[in-house]
């Protein structure tokens, strides 16, 4: 089976439970997103340093790929959606990385390379949330997955903190 189908060629595509949309409708771009966020994260891992930050890296991968497939269900339920559970699961991590790593002012980003490719999925990671926020003014977003992604850039933020502290330092601005 090839992955050319040219379904696509006219501008739709179709969402995980069947439905045909544009390519340009808010649930592709909130689900598009969480893609590139995927992406992002999964090229920081070949990066990291530190053996915590590569296990939560792996973990969030998997964790995104049933939020994309959440995003991408319109009608019926999905089978494995984001759960309060999961939630707090970051969190536990954010506060984690916080006991270890007490942040002090406001961050330059990028200070390792690590931190860097962190950074950068942080950011992505803000995007994503904006998007599906757009998508909840409209549709139902389950309140556990916009949490979720909520608590991810704040354990991706951490995460390039606890990168810089290994190697290093935190940069902070200078007032």
């Amino acid at each position: 089976m090839s992955i050319i189908t040219k379904t696509g060629d006219d501008g739709l595509t179709g969402l995980w439970s069947g439905e045909r949309v544009r390519k340009d409708d808010p649930r592709v771009e909130a689900y598009g997103t969480i893609d590139e966020l995927d992406s992002v994260i999964g090229e920081a891992r070949h990066w990291l340093k530190r053996e915590d930050c590569r296990r939560f890296a792996e973990e969030i991968q998997n964790d995104l790929y049933r939020i994309a497939g959440e995003l991408a269900t319109r009608s019926g339920d999905f089978s494995k959606p984001v759960t309060e559970a999961d939630d707090a699961r970051l969190a536990r991590y954010v506060a984690e990385l916080e006991e270890e790593i007490p942040i002090k002012g406001f961050v330059i980003p990028g200070a390792t390379l690590q931190s860097a490719k962190l950074d950068v999925a942080r950011t992505v990671c803000r995007r994503a949330e904006r998007r599906i926020v757009a998508l909840a003014w409209d549709a139902d977003v389950p309140l556990p997955l916009r949490r979720y992604v909520n608590r991810l850039s704040d354990l991706l933020f951490m995460m390039a903190r606890a990168e810089e502290s290994s190697d290093g330092g935190v940069r902070y601005a200078k007032p």
